[in-house]
C-alpha cells in the first residue's frame, strides 16, 4: 500500500520540554487513520510537523510522497487541512470567505460549497466573526472538504458540533473514503473515530503507544454478554466454554464476558429456552486501554 504519510524517528523538543519522541508513522493511500490520545498526547504537533507549520527536532517525513519542507504550495494545493484551533475572525460573509479560498485553490465544483452547507446546515449569509465557535467549526470543514483533496488532515474536527452533525461530519468522512482520499483523523473522542477508521493507533506523551486495526480490535476485543432464558440454566453447561470469562448466573439471567468466537456459547444457549440476547461491545477506548494499560 502506497504511503500517503510517512515519518522515521521523528521528535520535537521545546528546550526541556519534550512534545513529540521518535515517531515510525505510516498511513496508506485511501484509508481513515485515527490519530488518538488525549489532549497534550503529541497529536497537534504531529500535524503542524506534517504541514510545516514546524519543524521537527530530529527525524524524518514524507506527505504524498514529498518532504513537506520542499513541497510547497502544490503540496498543498493536494491536502485539506482543519486546525484543532479553529480562528476565524472579520466581517465577511461565509460565502465571501469561502469563495476566496475557492478562488485560490482553483478546483472546487460549481455549487459545491452550497451543497456542504446544507448538509451542515450552516448559513453562508452570516458574517464569520459573528458566529459560534459550532459555526466557525462548519466553515473550516467546508474549507477541508471542499476541494476534495488527495489528503485530509483534521485536528479535533467535531469540537464544538451538536450530535447530528457529528454524524453528518462523519459521513462526509465515509464518503471520502469512498472516493479514494486520505483521511488523517485526530481526536480525543474515540467513539467518533471508531465509525469510520481503518486503523487506529494512541498516543500518550508524545509516544506512540501502538497501531491496531480498528476491525481486528473488534473482532478479538472481549464483549459483555448477557442472555435471559424462561427456565432453570445449569452452571456447568457453560463454565467450560474456552471463551466464556466471568461467568455468572441469577436466577434465569446469564452474564459473561467472551474472547474471540463465540459460537459454543450461543449452540450452548440454544438448548434452553431463550427469551432475549444482549451483546455489548467495547469501546475502543476501552480496547486500548485493555491492551497497553492506562
Amino acid at each position: 500500500m502506497t504511503a500517503a504519510i510517512r515519518t522515521e524517528g521523528l521528535s520535537k523538543h521545546y528546550g526541556k520540554h519534550v512534545a513529540l519522541t521518535d515517531l515510525n508513522l505510516e498511513v496508506g493511500q485511501g484509508e481513515v487513520f485515527g490519530f488518538l490520545g488525549p489532549n497534550g498526547a503529541g497529536k497537534s504537533t504531529t500535524i503542524r510537523i506534517l504541514l510545516d507549520l514546524i519543524r521537527p527536532t530530529s527525524g524524518h517525513v514524507e506527505v504524498l510522497g514529498v518532504d513537506p519542507r520542499s513541497g510547497g504550495a502544490e503540496l498543498r494545493k493536494r491536502i485539506g487541512y482543519l486546525p484543532g484551533e479553529l480562528e476565524i475572525e472579520g466581517r465577511n460573509t461565509a460565502r465571501d470567505l469561502l469563495d476566496f479560498l475557492a478562488d485560490q485553490r482553483g478546483t472546487v465544483p460549481a455549487g459545491r460549497i452550497g451543497e456542504l452547507a446544507e448538509l451542515l446546515d450552516l448559513d453562508l449569509s452570516r458574517k464569520v466573526g459573528a458566529m459560534s465557535k459550532g459555526n466557525k467549526q462548519k466553515v473550516g470543514i467546508i474549507a477541508a472538504f471542499m476541494h476534495r483533496p488527495d489528503l485530509l488532515i483534521l485536528d479535533e474536527p467535531t469540537s464544538g458540533l451538536d450530535p447530528l452533525l457529528q454524524q453528518r461530519f462523519l459521513d462526509l468522512v465515509a464518503e471520502a473514503k469512498d472516493n479514494g482520499q486520505t483521511v488523517f483523523m485526530s481526536s480525543h473522542i474515540l467513539s467518533e473515530v471508531q465509525q469510520t477508521a481503518d486503523r487506529a493507533v494512541i498516543m500518550r506523551a508524545g509516544r506512540l503507544l501502538g497501531t491496531e486495526n480498528v476491525e481486528d480490535l473488534r473482532r478479538r476485543s472481549p464483549r459483555s454478554v448477557e442472555l435471559v432464558f424462561d427456565a432453570e440454566i445449569f452452571a456447568d453447561d457453560f463454565a467450560r466454554l474456552p471463551a466464556v470469562r466471568e461467568l455468572s448466573i441469577e436466577g434465569k439471567t446469564l452474564r459473561c464476558t467472551t474472547e474471540g468466537d463465540v459460537d459454543a456459547l450461543f449452540k450452548v444457549a440454544a438448548e434452553y429456552p431463550l427469551v432475549s440476547v444482549l451483546s455489548t461491545e467495547p469501546d475502543l477506548e476501552q480496547i486500548f486501554f485493555s491492551l497497553y494499560g492506562r
